[in-house]
């Protein structure tokens, strides 16, 4: 994972020097005009390929030292308490231990709303973190003061939707993130059985192809399918310098404990187990039938 302290003293860096971040995301339409290339080579008939979304900030946040985005499940209901989703290791009482599962836990942590062209347009505010953890996967979920249709009604700006069904690897997807304001653009590279970095082992990773080269900050952004604009994972990390299983450097583990490291790749983590696990309500029960997310 990237530290959110690294991701902030990076950012004050960069402010400081008056300069452009060191990766720069592709410009979002030639990035969903590639991604259209893409599928409409894939199969026999163009006319059969999926119509791709023009993915862009709306409904993203920014966090003080992450991003993160105002989420839904297919069956929330629109009074419900809005969600914001971002990753373990972006809580703002520091790194959850390995098997440790925090769920209402009280907070109020602010987040900056963006719309679709990247402009903070409020400032919302949460009452508590639902769920969080760093074992098996690397997600928080915050609950916020407000609802959806209010967020809908006072800035037009509606949650994502996370998919419920897993991810398919040669998917284009977005990779949104709210703190720098850019995006990256790539496909589904595959998955990886265990990921391991430092203590935590997350499992089932989604796997980028070498365009989405995500940066410090951009943890906890949602990985948007191109063509359903649904979230279908969470940003958490990426092997910097090559090193085996180290905090910055995780390493894939396969089911016969073979190691793999693909320096310079990043990853995320798989969210559509998430839905199963709350009510139409958006009342987090882990008892819930189908739901396999860690428990305390």
């Amino acid at each position: 994972m990237r530290k959110p302290l690294v991701a902030a003293l990076f950012a004050l860096v960069i402010a400081g020097a008056g300069a452009a971040p060191a990766v720069a995301a592709p410009e979002p339409a030639a990035a969903v005009k590639t991604s259209a290339a893409v599928k409409s080579t894939a199969g026999t008939k163009t006319s059969a390929a999926p119509k791709l979304q023009a993915v862009n900030f709306a409904g993203t946040v920014s966090l003080s030292n992450c991003s993160g985005s105002v989420i839904r499940f297919p069956n929330s209901a629109d009074t419900a308490p809005a969600l914001v989703l971002s990753n373990g290791h972006c809580l703002e009482t520091g790194f959850p231990e390995p098997g440790e599962v925090i769920v209402n836990q009280a907070s109020s942590r602010t987040f900056g709303l963006l719309n679709s062209a990247a402009t903070r347009v409020a400032t919302l505010r949460a009452n508590k973190v639902v769920y969080s953890t760093m074992t098996d996967t690397d997600v928080s979920i915050y609950q916020l003061t407000t609802t959806y249709a209010a967020i809908k009604s006072a800035y037009g700006i509606s949650a994502l939707t996370v998919q419920d069904t897993h991810p398919t690897a040669g998917t284009a997807i977005t990779v949104a993130s709210g703190y720098w304001k850019r995006l990256y653009s790539c496909n589904v590279d595959g998955f990886a059985y265990r990921l391991k970095e430092g203590d935590w082992t997350w499992k089932d990773s989604l796997r980028y192809t070498s365009a989405c080269q995500t940066i410090g900050g951009t943890s906890g952004s949602p990985v948007i399918d191109n063509a359903t604009g649904k979230v279908v994972a969470v940003n958490n990390t990426g092997n910097e310098d090559g090193e085996t299983c180290t905090e910055n450097n995780p390493c894939e583990v396969d089911a016969s404990g073979n190691v793999t490291v693909r320096e310079g790749i990043n990853y995320a983590q798989e969210t559509y187990q998430i839905p199963a696990c709350f009510t139409t309500a958006n009342v987090l029960n882990l008892s819930a039938s189908g739901c396999t997310l860690p428990k305390p």
